[in-house]
């Protein structure tokens, strides 16, 4: 028996979505090691996103309450995840693969001396537990087998359904990891762009736009259509690097990862490392003007027309339709 601990994220005293998935996975994976699913929590004043945890099909959540943990950082985090591992006798220790999760998991691996698996989408028992994983902006699809008795892996949630709770009712025990703070470390700051529309990897609906829009001003379009959907807007990385959208829309192999229920890609050709990014999405509305663009070999819906006459008019009509 092989018991499995998710690190839990959460934001302005939130619990994300992205842990839910991790927990999916988690469940994945004790269903083959015949184990239970802990989940471990650190922050200040958690209670009640611990007692929401508890909520959900796991067998425990350990949380951490200390001033230590009110902010984020690796060099706290790090060794209070490793002593939770090691109190729920953990093999498996996963984490969404977020930008904390990036972060964070490989500093526990190297404390728990443990072999560590990225963006894992997947996970079967084939004489030992094995991890699928993408290569090469997922044109490539590996298999891993890590050899160390206890396996770190940041999971790529997007190729996971978020946990639905059950009201289970599972164990909630507040836990000293006996760490603390870190010698010559201190927080500063966290720079939080704040926004009404919904967090971009949580989003249900996305409209992302590419350098083919040719200006930072014709984003206002886009967003003008993600707001009638409730949606996430985002861009290609050329649309970044041209100064058009900020970089925390940014959306790909060197972005984030989304896979929403509807994505809408305007003036964007499809290059393959943002394919990588969005692929996922279970609907895909691609509008350009040329019909040759790689995004339409993707798309399930395609539409050959000037961005700039296509998406005003269609924005108009939703709100015709919402109104």
């Amino acid at each position: 028996m092989a018991n499995v601990l998710v690190v839990a994220e959460h934001l302005d005293g939130a619990l994300r979505k992205v842990t839910l998935s991790a927990i999916t996975f988690a469940q994945e994976t004790a269903e083959l090691t015949g184990g239970d699913v802990h989940v471990v929590l650190l922050g200040q004043d958690v209670d009640g996103i611990a007692e929401e945890l508890a909520g959900y099909d796991v067998a425990g959540v350990l949380y951490a309450n200390d001033a230590a943990y009110a902010n984020y950082l690796a060099e706290n985090y790090a060794p209070a995840i490793a002593a939770a591992a090691e109190k729920v006798d953990a093999t498996v220790v996963c984490a969404p693969a977020s930008t904390t999760g990036k972060d964070l998991l490989p500093r526990v691996a190297a404390k728990l001396d443990a072999g560590m698996v990225s963006d894992a989408i997947s996970v079967e028992d084939d004489d030992g537990l094995k991890f699928r994983r993408p290569l090469w902006a997922g044109n490539v699809i590996t298999t891993v087998e890590v050899a160390t008795p206890v396996k770190v892996i940041t999971v790529r949630t997007t190729d996971f359904d978020a946990a639905e709770p059950t009201g289970a009712g599972a164990s909630v025990e507040a836990f000293d990891p006996g760490t603390g703070a870190a010698d010559g470390v201190e927080f500063v700051s966290f720079d939080l762009v704040k926004s009404e529309r919904p967090e971009l990897t949580d989003a249900e609906v996305v409209v992302a736009g590419g350098r083919g829009l040719r200006s930072g001003e014709n984003f206002d379009m886009i967003m003008a259509l993600a707001d009638t959907l409730g949606g996430a807007v985002g861009a290609t990385r050329a649309a970044v690097d041209s100064g058009y959208a900020p970089n925390d829309w940014q959306i790909g192999q060197t972005g984030k990862v989304v896979a929403p229920n509807l994505y809408f890609a305007v003036a964007i050709s499809g290059a393959i490392q943002h394919l990588a990014g969005m692929k996922g999405s279970k609907n895909i509305v691609a509008i350009n003007k040329d019909p040759e663009a790689p995004i339409f070999q993707v798309s399930d819906y395609g539409l050959v027309a000037d961005a700039f006459e296509a998406v005003p008019e269609l924005t108009e009509k939703l709100k015709d339709l919402v109104d």
